[in-house]
């Protein structure tokens, strides 16, 4: 049963506690108000104003296991938090773990600072959890998949499009990795879990999977530097800094260019057409 009261004081406490710049938003010269307004709160957890706002006036339906997701990443909630916001709204909590999609709120204070660089939250299947504008530019838009097409290794097996923005002496390498850290999470979380339930899929779909597959190799570690190919500003050779963080099997990932390398123009220059498109 939903405990409209607790679930309103919990909600009103958590955005008052939250500044501007906590997640990302600039705090403007003539704020008054304490913590967040709820219009803002309401864009970062992507529903309406008036649906918010309800919540925190004890009004409303009681909110889906999918609105309070939505809400838990807006808020910036820790596990417990999250797991409390679910309990006050009458729902169960969802898994910890390898299937939960929950960012812990020190991994999304980082990533909301990182507007004008490339980066990105991945799960440990390479599932893509949020991107920044411009990682969107030069990778692609990752919130289009579903399924198991969200794991971007599956996506290098199955969809021959997946590669075209990687420098073709890098594919057999990258097909290997994929394999390889497959192979690790599958023997980590076992033979019920969803990573082995992607391996199968593979294995049925993906000659060339089947090959890499049986040859058993453990370690193949991502390269730091990434080479690619960019079908408006041409080749890039980027560092990839990569935080852990191991509670969740989360990752965040981080693109950079050495200052005054081509590679460094073409990422400024990608940063105009990035924000273009936006537009």
């Amino acid at each position: 049963m939903i405990d409209r009261a607790g679930l309103a004081e919990f909600l009103r406490s958590r955005r008052e506690a939250l500044q501007p710049e906590d997640v990302g938003l600039p705090r403007g010269p003539r704020r008054r108000t304490s913590g967040l307004r709820r219009e803002e709160v309401a864009s970062l957890c992507h529903m309406s104003t008036d649906y918010y706002s309800r919540l925190e006036q004890e009004r409303g339906p009681q909110p889906s296991p999918q609105m309070l997701a939505s809400i838990a990443l807006g808020l910036h909630l820790s596990l417990d938090e999250r797991d409390h916001l679910f309990r006050l709204a009458g729902q169960n909590p969802p898994a910890r773990g390898e299937v939960s999609k929950h960012i812990s709120p020190g991994l999304l204070r980082i990533f909301d600072r990182l507007d004008d660089t490339p980066a990105e939250i991945v799960t440990e299947l390479g599932e893509t959890l949020r991107q920044t504008p411009m990682a969107v530019a030069l990778t692609g838009d990752a919130s289009a998949y579903s399924g198991p097409e969200r794991s971007v290794g599956y996506r290098w097996f199955t969809y021959p499009s997946a590669r075209d923005r990687h420098a073709p002496e890098e594919h057999a390498f990258l097909s290997r990795m994929y394999a390889s850290g497959l192979r690790e999470i599958v023997t980590l979380r076992g033979p019920e879990s969803r990573a082995a339930h992607l391996a199968g899929l593979l294995l049925e779909r993906s000659d060339e999977f089947r090959r890499v597959w049986d040859d058993h190799e453990i370690g193949v570690r991502p390269h730091e530097v990434k080479h690619f190919i960019h079908p408006e500003v041409g080749p890039l050779e980027l560092t990839c800094q990569r935080l852990i963080d191991p509670d969740q099997g989360h990752s965040l990932l981080v693109y950079t260019a050495i200052p005054g390398s081509e590679s460094h123009d073409r990422l400024s220059l990608l940063a105009v057409i990035g924000a273009q498109a936006l537009g």
